[in-house]
């Protein structure tokens, strides 16, 4: 029980069977501590009787404070900017941050994150643990990888200039994946990302789109690969340009050009290598270098982690510089051949870098989150950016917590302890577990996920990667507000139709909290 319940808790209004009614029970002990002795410890039914009276009767105010700020707007100022109750103060992790009592408060040491991310691997269908994969594929794995991806469009399609894809188009797509050349059996294939790259529903650059006036929404782009990952090699296009590969969190098509092949053990070697740095900005590049291209203002995303060069001779030049002012890092490259080989580079040691994971701090949270604060919505990591479920994942990835890939895989993975909603769910119960939020929290809908960062006179806010919102103005009608960024807004208000609110919609709410104190067994 500990292990996976250790690293996340569960949120919500007490029910029969919740994995975290011990731990909601235990709220009266800071009111009432000799209520608890009594009722649990002591196991008298009439004052085990009353604390549940006092329960209820402390989640009956907390659903009735939380119903009157479900559809609040009216309290709030609506600035130019359209965003209710949300000035320039509130765009700083500052503002946040000295809310907080404790902000620097470790929440969970490196030792308890790296306990829950091998569970995960274990038990989350949604991720790969590239070790235990075999040593050698069988057709059926590899045609179950592929097909459970790239199915045929079940809708019509439109390009990037809004003019529909044809049937022929989508014929030589599915023609592309040349399925009937998968053997019966192959080695597993190993290799590195050795730049940003895009994963893809098929092996193809053409964009498709649900509608013809839609340009963001890439529905054949999965997400996006970062420099160093490991991915293993499956299988080849029709046309020899793209190999399907399965990284951690995620298997999809990619252009061969990105990829170095090279051992199983010289990849995880280079995985494994200590000592390393994290980059822990929202990007940073290595220094510019025409001697060697390939690694020269090559970006970084947030959570990468590259292999220090801790002995490199402090008067040795790196591609031409003197290293002295910069960390000296090892990078894969793709041969001439395709194969994996490696070389130095340069990051400064002014850019975002740490020599570990960051400690997981409500403190940090919020300030990783903000890093990303303004930039562009990427639909599956489009547009050099990230989308909403990338966003959250690429935040805790820089401390050191690996989360899958997908708002949907996130929600309901059993690597991470979180509270479902249904049909039996009312606003109040939901706006009461809204109102429980803790900052970094995690607040999903239907294709959504936001990240709690704190409340304002009962009003809770969240940070996240959103192409709009809605939400009733001050005279009832509805308003919209186009946002295509990483954007700090107010929850209770937001509409997700004309009928509903977000928090009518939730799904799931996932925190992270430490294991709650269970009580002593009675002799």
């Amino acid at each position: 029980m500990v292990g996976l319940w250790s690293f996340f808790g569960v949120v919500g209004v007490l029910k029969d069977g919740d994995e975290g009614r011990t731990g909601n029970l235990l709220l009266l002990c800071f009111e009432r501590p000799e209520m608890a002795a009594t009722g649990f410890c002591q196991g008298t039914i009439v004052k085990s009787i009353c604390t549940l009276f006092r329960f209820a009767a402390a989640l009956a105010l907390i659903a009735a404070t939380a119903l009157a700020h479900a559809d609040t707007v009216a309290e709030l100022n609506i600035p130019a900017h359209g965003i209710p109750g949300v000035e320039s103060a509130q765009l700083t992790p500052e503002f946040w941050i000295a809310r907080l009592s404790d902000p620097d408060r470790v929440i969970f040491d490196a030792a308890t994150i790296a306990t829950r991310n091998e569970n995960l691997l274990r038990v989350d269908k949604s991720m790969h643990d590239l070790r235990a994969l075999p040593a050698v594929l069988s057709k059926e794995q590899v045609q179950g990888w592929i097909e459970a991806l790239s199915g045929r469009p079940s809708r019509p399609m439109f390009d990037g200039d809004g003019k529909p894809i044809s049937t022929a188009t989508i014929d030589a797509l599915v023609a592309s994946l040349a399925e009937s050349a998968i053997p019966d059996s192959r080695p597993a294939r190993y290799g590195l990302v050795v730049h940003r790259a895009d994963l893809r529903t098929f092996p193809t650059t053409l964009r498709a789109f649900n509608r013809a006036d839609d340009h963001d929404i890439d529905r054949f782009q999965e997400s996006a690969l970062f420099p160093g990952a490991p991915v293993v090699i499956a299988h080849e296009s029709a046309d020899g340009q793209w190999w399907f590969v399965v990284s951690s969190r995620y298997a999809a098509w990619i252009e061969k050009k990105h990829v170095a092949e090279g051992s199983a053990a010289q990849v995880f070697a280079h995985v494994d290598h200590k000592p390393y740095r994290i980059v822990t900005g929202a990007t940073a590049t290595t220094v510019t270098t025409p001697e060697q291209p390939a690694l020269s203002a090559l970006r970084l995303d947030m959570g990468t982690r590259v292999a220090l060069l801790a002995d490199w001779p402090a008067a040795k030049s790196v591609n031409g510089q003197n290293p002295y002012a910069a960390h000296v890092i090892e990078l894969p490259l793709r041969g001439k051949d395709g194969r994996l080989e490696f070389a130095p580079a340069l990051v400064q040691r002014n850019a975002d870098t740490q020599a570990d994971y960051l400690p997981l701090t409500r403190a940090n949270i919020v300030r990783q989150a903000f890093k990303f604060l303004g930039e562009r919505y990427g639909w599956g990591h489009a547009y050099d950016a990230r989308d909403c479920s990338g966003f959250v994942s690429d935040v805790y990835h820089s401390m050191g917590v690996e989360m899958p890939r997908n708002t949907r895989d996130q929600s309901i993975s059993p690597g991470l302890a979180h509270r479902s909603f249904g049909d039996g769910d009312d606003r109040a119960a939901r706006m009461a577990a809204v109102q429980s939020l803790a900052v970094g929290d995690l607040v999903y809908i239907p294709g959504h996920v936001m990240m709690a960062i704190g409340s304002i006179d009962g009003q809770p806010f969240v940070i996240h990667d959103t192409t709009g919102l809605s939400y009733r103005g001050h005279d009832g009608a509805k308003v919209h507000v186009d946002l295509n960024e990483v954007s700090v807004s107010p929850l209770a208000p937001l509409l997700f139709n004309d009928t509903q609110l977000y928090v009518d919609r939730i799904t799931s709410i996932v925190q992270i909290r430490p294991a709650p104190v269970q009580p002593a067994a009675q002799p």
